[in-house]
């Protein structure tokens, strides 16, 4: 029988020495004695590398006396208490192999490379310990996603990618066609004929699941869905990417003050989880990314939400004397400098905004009595700014169809949506978090393009 790996990670926390382990992994780094030299070797499972111990008695010395940094090798040996500092354990080799060799022009040899050097190289960088640690925090931060509404009753819903719906209507959206777009057919009239494409109507990639999350939370009660979104949005900005991932509950009998309830303590959940279970990679950014961002994450954790209007927000904000990049008026979304300035500065927590001006949100959020504001609202945090959008559903058929008329949305091609409304209509509402959004707030990385594995930006693929 062959043989099974022991990864590093495990090897690193053993509680006693063992005699026989197979060790199997990337060389980052080699120093040469006289007669022994040591592999730092790294597999991935954590940050942390462990120390090979390699002599003239190890069998595969000889074979491995110019083995460099990027090599992969199998080294079968004991693991023992370390004889240096910074490390409890190492492992002696008994013997070794090389498995995949690396030459000299490997980029990623032992000194400082730019995230921008780093973002040429993206089928490589996740060796980087920067890049090792953002992906297995995205890991986990992905599974305290899955948990936190598996444990709450949700159920996981796959919604589709291709669609002929634009949640926003923002019109920022990419089409799918399997024309020939050399020769497309045409109508009579000249335009595309797209009757005459795969799904015999314009179809696009879709900007989100909350349509469709509808349908099925007024059939399950509670649903989620978390997968790839896409916006044809020319923004070339540290926070926009054309792919990204989208995180979106539903819930059915559930109002604005639920649904805030609800997003607030979601938050939280995943926040605390990754601050217990990913310290040695998050202490990585404490130490060389953001100074702060421990403060910032446990500011989040720790601290009750604070709740305002969006008109007692701007009241605030002209009240605050100081001067905006962007002017502050009733009428207009909050920018970023907006929404910091509320939890950094004004309430010293994290904030929630609701009640939103109507002509500024999408035509399915609830219409508030008072005729100019909707059931909506934000979550704010620090060095952020909005991380979480939701609103209570338009469940009224009427002032649903009103609503539609007035954005320009088709009643015919969303027959299906108001049908939702005509059978067995319910308050429901829900919210989007932007994953890699959430992803740069835990890590303190800057910019969206590394927190993704293959980042899709204007002018890039």
């Amino acid at each position: 029988m062959t043989m099974k790996r022991t990864e590093i990670d495990a090897l690193l926390n053993s509680d006693s020495e063992q005699s026989d382990v197979l060790i199997q992994g990337w060389v980052r780094t080699r120093r040469d004695s006289k007669d022994f030299f040591f592999l730092e070797l790294n597999d991935g499972s954590c940050l942390k590398n462990i120390q090979i111990v390699v002599t003239r008695e190890t069998e595969g010395y000889d074979d491995l006396k110019a083995v460099g940094t990027g090599a992969s090798v199998s080294v079968r040996g004991e693991l023992v208490a370390s004889q240096g500092k910074g490390q409890k354990w190492e492992a002696q080799a008994k013997t070794i192999s090389l498995i995949g060799d690396s030459c000299e022009t490997f980029p990623l040899q032992k000194k400082r490379h730019s995230l921008e050097f780093l973002r040429e190289i993206a089928h490589l960088r996740p060796r980087a310990n920067l890049f090792g640690a953002v992906f297995r925090v995205r890991s986990r931060l992905s599974f305290a996603v899955h948990s936190f509404f598996q444990e709450r009753g949700f159920h996981y819903v796959n919604t589709p990618i291709i669609t002929a719906s634009d949640c926003e209507g923002a019109g920022d959206l990419f089409k799918v066609t399997a024309l020939d777009m050399d020769q497309p057919p045409r109508s009579e009239e000249g335009a595309i004929d797209f009757s005459k494409d795969f799904f015999s109507q314009p179809t696009y990639l879709t900007v989100s699941g909350q349509l469709e999350g509808e349908a099925f939370a007024t059939a399950l009660g509670k649903i989620y869905t978390f997968g790839p979104t896409f916006r044809a949005e020319n923004s070339n900005t540290p926070r926009h990417a054309s792919e990204f991932w989208m995180v979106e509950p539903e819930i059915a009998f559930c109002d604005l003050q639920q649904d805030m309830d609800w997003a607030e303590e979601f938050v939280k959940s995943v926040i605390e989880d990754v601050l217990d279970t990913c310290k040695d990679d998050l202490e990585l950014f404490f130490n060389f990314v953001d100074k702060e961002l421990e403060k910032r994450l446990r500011f989040v954790v720790e601290r009750p939400f604070s709740r305002v209007s969006y008109t007692e927000a701007v009241e605030i904000l002209l009240g605050s004397g100081k001067k905006w990049e962007y002017p502050v008026e009733w009428g207009a979304n909050l920018q970023s400098e907006h929404e910091r300035y509320l939890t950094e500065e004004h309430f010293k927590s994290p904030v929630t905004v609701y009640d939103y001006p109507k002509d500024i949100k999408p035509f399915y959020m609830r219409v508030n009595d008072d005729g100019k504001t909707v059931a909506a609202m934000d979550v704010l945090v620090p060095g952020i700014g909005e991380i979480v959008g939701g609103s209570q559903r338009e469940e009224r058929l009427k002032i649903l169809q009103e609503n539609m008329k007035a954005h320009g949305v088709s009643e015919v091609d969303y027959s299906w949506y108001l049908d939702l409304r005509r059978f067995g209509t319910v308050p429901h509402a829900g919210f989007g978090l932007g994953f890699e959004r959430l992803l740069m707030f835990v890590t303190g990385v800057g910019n969206i393009r590394d927190v993704i594995p293959f980042a899709r930006t204007p002018g890039t693929i």
